[in-house]
């Protein structure tokens, strides 16, 4: 069920998705290689918990951590583990943050020290078709507007988009209304409308669309084991437009990026 949302409202998600944007910018300092997913996840839990929200992943649908940690041909929905981090993977950090009620859930993919050239390609063009998808979430327009204009231009560059794992609407519930696919046709599904608050995260692979899922019942990768990225926004229409709730600069600031990727859709100043 689509859950329209007031001003007010908006502003407590926007609450919850920064602690989840300022968790992921602490996190960037620390993801090196010879560091492992436990040790992470226990930096989230504590950060998240130090910032007044409680872990938004943890004990979801029995998920045992904080963090979901996908690294180099797994998908989404990673288990933490003990295994370190090695120069040239790459890791997505998928992060939830429960706060005044409402959920706050985003994910960033990291470069590990010489990552190739190939695969930091994979990571550029799904960053970018994220925000190709934003730009569609504006009021008129439908769900199948945002999935295919996220299809379009990774397919274009010869990559696989997963088909059974999808963003969706964000708000007391962590997953609700609409189902935000990565693909679609032009003018389908549900119309957007102001009040709407989601989550649009393309998921992409190198090579096949197609995904399998290890026996743990949660972590999915790819099926022909070539890297997959990830990355997610959390939006809001308003007056019409989509405005950032959730952030990446936390993550540039400690990585020394400069971007202003971002710019078009924030219309309230960011207070870092």
């Amino acid at each position: 069920m689509v859950v329209i949302k007031t001003i007010e409202e908006i502003e407590l998600l926007r609450e919850s998705a920064l602690v989840v944007s300022k968790t992921l910018g602490m996190l960037a300092s620390e993801i090196k290689p010879g560091v492992d997913g436990l040790y992470l996840d226990r930096l989230a839990e504590e950060f998240i918990r130090d910032h007044g929200a409680e872990p938004g992943f943890l004990g979801m649908y029995d998920f045992p951590n904080t963090l979901n940690l996908s690294p180099n041909a797994q998908v989404v929905h990673g288990i933490p583990n003990k295994e370190p981090l090695k120069d040239g993977d790459i890791i997505s950090v998928d992060c939830g943050a429960l706060k005044n009620g409402f959920y706050g859930d985003h994910a960033y993919t990291f470069e590990i020290g010489n990552v190739e050239e190939e695969t930091k390609n994979l990571l550029r063009v799904t960053k970018e078709s994220l925000y190709i998808g934003i730009k569609e979430f504006k009021a008129g327009n439908r769900v199948g507007d945002v999935g295919y204009a996220i299809q379009n231009y990774c397919e274009s560059h010869g990559y696989g988009v997963v088909r059974e794992l999808v963003g969706h609407g964000l708000g007391k519930k962590l997953h609700e209304g609409p189902e935000m696919p990565n693909y679609g046709k032009r003018g389908r599904g549900k119309k957007f409308v102001d009040g709407m608050v989601v989550a649009i995260e393309p998921m992409i692979n190198m090579g096949t669309k197609r995904i399998k899922q290890l026996r743990d019942g949660w972590t999915i990768l790819t099926a022909d084991g070539k890297p997959s990225a990830h990355f997610e926004h959390n939006v809001a229409l308003i007056n019409g437009k989509p405005e950032l709730l959730s952030t990446f600069q936390y993550i540039y600031d400690a990585l020394g990026i400069t971007s202003n990727e971002e710019d078009e859709f924030r219309v309230k100043k960011l207070q870092l």
